[in-house]
């Protein structure tokens, strides 16, 4: 059979893309007439982005087509190109951010999400370029925390790749999955879709310049854990618990996960949140409903700073469930107490970076 051109065409026509749900032609994604030296022929396939789920599913399914309909002994070759520029490499992920600070806890429960926001509001409001990443998948909280659960990220295109454009809200951009999923609905995906949407919420947004970037992480030691470590060079952890024997022993995992020689991300420092209760009625009074000091004792004991004690004030959880977290109001208690922890964070961020080296991604094996 002698081939030609339009006789490819024809054949990618009968191929359908599952992203438009039209073949290839009317889909556009023929990016040049297809070459033929005799028996040998060259198509390039143009897909909306290198990460496209159906890329190798469509180069098959073409190659089949030109094969079925122009013949078995055909050589074919079939390239593909992007109409948005590839991710960059992982080592040249996110050039803009000066800080990556990872807030974990080992068990739920203890506020992590809580001294998340408020942290990154604190730093925001001391002047700083803050970020803040909802990195648990399955059970996000800060949309609702920030009072933006019917916001839509819409997409921007920088230096020629499309890039999710974070929310803004109180001086902060924030990115968390609940933009994207009905937050009535569980997720119940496997971890392999967990991880490659958390990667697109890292790789694929335009967080631009930031001095930090908050990363609030799911409970406990699991994969998407392990994605981040393996996709951003993190500053720095710092351990949220409060100050009962059963949290501190998850928080001492924790610890472990980020101390681990494989990983070596530095400690910052812990927070004890629900140190303490002080009635709104009895300002000056402290009951330790939790146990006293536990997490002050773990810190001396694992020879990390104790950023901050954060008591339990029935205002911390209005402000949190309302969408206006306490670090927003600057002349309360809680509020002034999120600004000395900010404050703290800047001060062991700073010494961190004079004297230990940037911390190495995790290799993947």
């Amino acid at each position: 059979m002698t081939l030609y051109p339009k006789l490819i065409i024809d054949a990618l026509a009968t191929v359908t893309y599952a992203g438009t749900k039209k073949n290839l032609v009317d889909s556009e994604m023929i990016a040049d007439t297809p070459s033929i030296n005799g028996q040998k022929v060259k198509v390039v396939l143009l897909f909306p982005r290198d990460t496209d789920p159906f890329l190798k599913s469509t180069v098959k399914a073409a190659e089949a087509a030109i094969k079925y309909h122009c013949g078995q002994d055909i050589e074919v070759t079939i390239e593909t190109e992007f109409k948005s520029k590839p991710r960059p490499e992982v080592e040249k992920l996110l050039p803009g951010v000066k800080n990556i600070i990872a807030v974990s806890s080992g068990k739920g429960g203890v506020g992590k999400s809580t001294v998340s926001a408020n942290l990154a509001i604190a730093l925001a409001r001391l002047g700083y370029k803050v970020g803040l990443l909802d990195t648990d998948i399955f059970g996000p909280s800060m949309p609702k925390m920030f009072h933006v659960e019917d916001a839509r990220p819409y997409a921007v295109n920088v230096d020629g790749r499309d890039l999710i454009c974070p929310i803004e809200q109180y001086g902060v951009k924030l990115l968390s999955i609940g933009f994207f999923v009905n937050p009535d609905t569980a997720t119940l995906w496997r971890g392999g879709m967990a991880t490659s949407a958390l990667k697109q919420l890292i790789a694929d947004a335009d967080w631009g310049e930031l001095d930090y970037f908050i990363l609030d992480t799911p409970p406990g030691t699991s994969d998407i854990h392990l994605t981040l470590l393996q996709t951003l060079s993190i500053t720095g952890a710092i351990i949220v618990s409060t100050p009962q024997q059963v949290a501190l022993a998850d928080a001492r995992k924790g610890i472990d996960m980020y101390r681990n020689e494989k990983v070596n991300v530095p400690i910052l420092g812990l927070i004890e949140n629900m140190a303490w209760f002080t009635p709104a009625e009895l300002p000056e009074n402290k009951y330790y409903i939790f146990g006293k000091e536990g997490c002050k004792k773990l810190a001396e004991e694992m020879n990390v700073p104790l950023l901050a004690q954060i008591p339990i004030v029935q205002s911390i959880c209005e402000s949190g469930d309302e969408g206006a977290p306490a670090a927003t109001k600057v002349d309360t208690m809680t509020g002034q107490a999120f600004i000395n922890l900010a404050q703290a964070v800047v001060t062991v961020v700073n010494r961190r970076n004079k004297e230990i080296p940037k911390t190495k991604i995790v290799g993947v094996n």
